[in-house]
């Protein structure tokens, strides 16, 4: 196993193809790291803590991956395939090299690269620690070590990581995920894939294990109370698209969005609803409601915030003009919605509408960029530890619905204007 080189079969290989390989390979390392503390450390899935794009408090600086399971120390993953080695020194330096709390509590950097690309890997491999802040061990994962991974997290045997090989190593990951969601039952449910893609594997076990509910039970059609909607859109998103020449970066920087996003909804134990454009629809509190869903919808809506300014940053860079905003502008609140079949007798597709979404809707229309703004009612439901975050701001008119009482918070800004 360890003798197999990283393998990659589209011809030829460009910027785009390795920008889809990174978000790809991130996903997997991601799902890598939780599995590894479930059956080594014997964490809850629901306790490993994983965040994609994290602001790390230097201008433009976002780590791809935070990994902090509870009751061992955090740490950072990398995925620097495709790299050229200036410009991984480059980003490792900015990230990696100042002094910062979210550093000084990790206890490493995961870094995952082609290492077989690099003639002089071994020079390389000594620059790479002179450039990360000395503090912070750097571990290497080479393809062969992910492959070795992925083997013992999900029993896949892989010659080599190859786009053929990609929708059998992600099947094969589903598979894992649903075997341990359901305990190895009902391997042969039609609503596998659906379920899969709203909600997170471990949210599924919970329902199981804790509620009783069968893939049939956890999203039937029917009125859901108290629920949070969240909606996040990205900010000026014409501006960037009228601006931007490559069609390719403008594909690039949605799938960024959407793939990291659904991610952050996921890990929060919320439901990926759906993706409108460049707006995503999130749910908390279906199919039940617990004490605590509101203040993860929360910090899910703060991640969003750090993605959205993660896509913009790299945008930026991509482009010519300087656009004037970035980032996401976030609506929340809290109410009846009201799950409908997308087809007769059709438990795989399900929509949601209800007032909720709509008060949501017009809530995110007023938010500027990195701002959150919430409903009275979904604010009431936070402890007051999070209300100190809000603001009051005057009446909101949103149609169909008269004036809203409504909270705004905002982030600071790790938006800059010239993509750092």
């Amino acid at each position: 196993m360890a003798g197999h080189p990283m393998v990659t079969t589209l011809p030829p290989v460009g910027a785009h193809f390795q920008r889809q390989m990174r978000l790809f390979l991130e996903e997997i390392c991601c799902e890598v790291c939780r599995f590894r503390h479930v059956e080594q450390d014997k964490v809850p899935p629901d306790a490993v803590h994983t965040s994609r794009e994290v602001d790390l408090g230097q201008p433009g600086a976002f780590a791809d991956i935070h990994v902090e399971p509870v009751g061992l120390p955090p740490y950072f993953v990398e995925i620097k395939y495709g790299y050229a080695a200036d410009r991984m020194l480059t980003h490792l330096a900015r990230k990696y090299s100042a002094d910062s709390p979210l550093l000084r509590k990790a206890c490493k950097l995961v870094l995952m690269v082609d290492t077989a690309r690099f003639d002089d890997w071994e020079r390389l491999q000594g620059r790479i620690r002179e450039v990360v802040n000395p503090s912070l061990p750097v571990e290497i994962w080479d393809e062969a070590r992910l492959l070795v991974l992925i083997r013992q997290c999900f029993g896949v045997d892989l010659a080599g990581i190859s786009v053929e090989s990609l929708r059998d190593l992600r099947g094969a990951i589903d598979d894992a995920k649903w075997r341990y969601a359901y305990d190895g039952k009902f391997l042969d449910s039609p609503l596998k894939a659906s379920l899969l893609w709203h909600f997170g594997f471990w949210r599924l076990r919970h329902l199981y294990k804790d509620k009783g509910l069968s893939p049939d039970d956890v999203l039937r059609p029917g009125r859901y109370k108290e629920v949070v909607v969240l909606l996040a859109d990205l900010s000026a998103f014409s501006s960037y698209v009228r601006d931007t020449r490559n069609d390719e970066v403008v594909r690039s920087a949605l799938t960024t969005f959407y793939s990291n996003s659904r991610y952050a909804i996921m890990a929060a134990g919320g439901m990926m609803c759906q993706f409108v454009g460049d707006e995503v629809v999130a749910l908390f509190g279906v199919p039940d409601v617990d004490e605590q869903y509101a203040e993860r919808a929360l910090g899910c809506a703060r991640s969003l915030l750090e993605i959205g300014s993660s896509v913009s940053n790299k945008w930026q860079r991509e482009i010519d003009r300087v656009q004037a905003s970035g980032g996401v502008h976030v609506g929340m609140s809290v109410g009846d919605v009201e799950a409908v079949p997308l087809r007769p007798f059709c438990r795989t597709h399900i929509g949601v509408i209800g007032d909720t979404i709509n008060m949501a809707a017009r809530l995110m229309a007023r938010a500027s960029a990195s701002e959150i703004i919430a409903s009275n009612t979904f604010f009431q439901l936070l402890p007051e530890v999070d209300q100190g975050c809000f603001e009051e701001v005057d009446p909101i008119e949103g149609k169909n619905l008269g004036l809203i009482k409504a909270w705004k918070a905002k982030a600071p800004s790790s938006w800059s204007p010239r993509g750092a």
